[in-house]
C-alpha cells in the first residue's frame, strides 16, 4: 500500500524527530537542494539632523555625524524540496561624533521555517533582538510570527501574518510591553523583479506596564523598487512612504490643561535608496530619509532627516 507523504506530514515528522519509512522512496526521487550560506558586511557614514531614541520618546533636537557598521550571515537548509529553514545573525553599530551616549549596537538572531503547501506557502519566523545603548544593556525583544503567502495571479503576490512581540527596556520597566500585530502585504510585479510595487497595511496594539503608553496603531506603506540598466551594471532604486497613526489610551501629563489628556501621534516617513554595483560582490549605497512626527505630546513632535552612504560586500 502506498501512503501519501504530504507536506503537512513531513512537517509533523520534523517537529517530533522521526522520518516515516514510506516517505523515503519519495524523498529519494526528489532530493532537496544543497545547504547554502551567505554573508554581508557594510561600512558607511551618515548625517542625522535630529538624533533620537524612539523607544524612549527622546530627541536631542540637534544633528550629528555617525559612522555605521553592519554585518550579517545566513544559512538556508532544505529538509525536503518543499521545506526549508533559514537561520540568520545581523549586527549593526552606530557611532556618533558628538552624542556618543546615544551610540547604539544591535544583535539580531533569526530563524524562519518555510513550507510550500498548495495553494499557499506557510512560514513561521522567530527573532531575538538585543540592543545596547552607550555600551550598556538597553532593549531586549522576542518576536514570533506565523504567516501565509501565495500568488493571487501571475503579477500579484500576497502575504498575511500575525506578529507577537515581547519587549523589555533596561531600567525603564514602565515601558516593557507586549504587542499584537496583524499584517497584510501585496506585491504587484509590473516587470518581475525589475520593477514592482509593495503595498502594506498593519494594525498593532501595544500593552505596556504604564497605562498611558498603551496604544492602538494603523499603519500603511507604499514602496516602489526599480532596477535600471546602466551599461553593464544594474542600478537598484527604492522609493518608499510610510504612514502611522497612534491613539494612546491613558492620560499623559503635559498635554492640554489640568491633569493632561490622551496622546495622539501621526507619523510620515519618506525614503529614497540607490544601490550601484561596483563589482560582482560589492556595491555602493546612497540613501536619504525624512520623517515628520506630529504629536500633541511636545517631546514626540519633531522632524528628522538622514542622509548617508555605505559600502557593501556580499558573499
Amino acid at each position: 500500500m502506498q501512503w501519501p507523504c504530504s507536506t503537512l506530514y513531513r512537517f509533523t515528522a520534523l517537529l517530533f524527530g522521526f522520518a516515516p519509512m514510506f516517505c523515503l522512496a519519495d524523498d529519494a526521487q526528489s532530493k532537496p537542494p544543497a545547504t547554502t550560506y551567505s554573508a554581508e558586511v557594510g561600512i558607511g557614514g551618515e548625517y542625522d539632523t535630529n538624533v533620537t531614541v524612539d523607544e524612549l520618546d527622546t530627541s536631542v533636537r540637534q544633528g550629528d555625524y555617525a559612522l555605521t557598521l553592519d554585518g550579517k550571515v545566513g544559512l538556508r537548509k532544505h529538509f525536503t524540496p518543499d521545506t526549508d529553514l533559514r537561520l540568520s545573525y545581523d549586527f549593526s553599530q552606530d557611532m556618533f561624533q558628538e552624542f556618543s551616549q546615544l551610540n547604539r549596537q544591535s544583535h539580531i538572531l533569526g530563524a524562519n521555517l518555510g513550507m510550500k503547501m498548495q495553494p499557499v506557502d506557510t512560514g513561521l519566523s522567530l527573532f531575538y533582538v538585543n540592543s545596547l545603548l552607550d555600551d550598556a544593556g538597553f532593549l531586549e525583544l522576542y518576536r514570533v510570527s506565523p504567516s501565509l503567502s501565495g500568488f493571487v495571479n501571475r503579477k500579484v503576490f500576497s502575504r498575511v501574518a500575525y506578529v507577537f512581540a515581547d519587549k523589555r527596556i533596561e531600567d525603564r520597566s514602565e515601558r516593557d510591553a507586549q504587542t499584537h500585530t496583524g499584517e497584510l502585504d501585496l506585491y504587484y510585479f509590473a516587470r518581475g523583479l525589475r520593477s514592482y510595487f509593495n503595498f502594506g497595511y498593519r494594525f498593532k496594539t501595544e500593552d505596556a506596564n504604564l497605562e498611558r503608553l498603551n496604544y492602538k496603531a494603523h499603519a500603511a506603506k507604499l514602496r516602489y523598487i526599480r532596477r535600471i540598466d546602466l551599461g553593464s551594471k544594474v542600478l537598484k532604486v527604492e522609493l518608499a512612504y510610510r504612514y502611522e497613526e497612534r491613539d494612546y489610551s491613558g492620560i499623559t501629563p503635559g498635554i492640554g490643561s489640568g491633569e493632561g489628556d490622551e496622546r495622539a501621534d501621526e507619523r510620515h516617513r519618506w525614503l529614497a535608496d540607490l544601490e550601484y554595483p561596483l563589482t560582482e560582490n560589492s556595491a555602493l549605497q546612497v540613501y536619504a530619509g525624512y520623517s515628520d512626527y506630529k504629536s500633541n505630546f511636545a517631546v514626540s513632535d519633531y522632524e528628522q532627516g538622514i542622509v548617508g552612504t555605505r559600502f557593501l560586500y556580499r558573499w
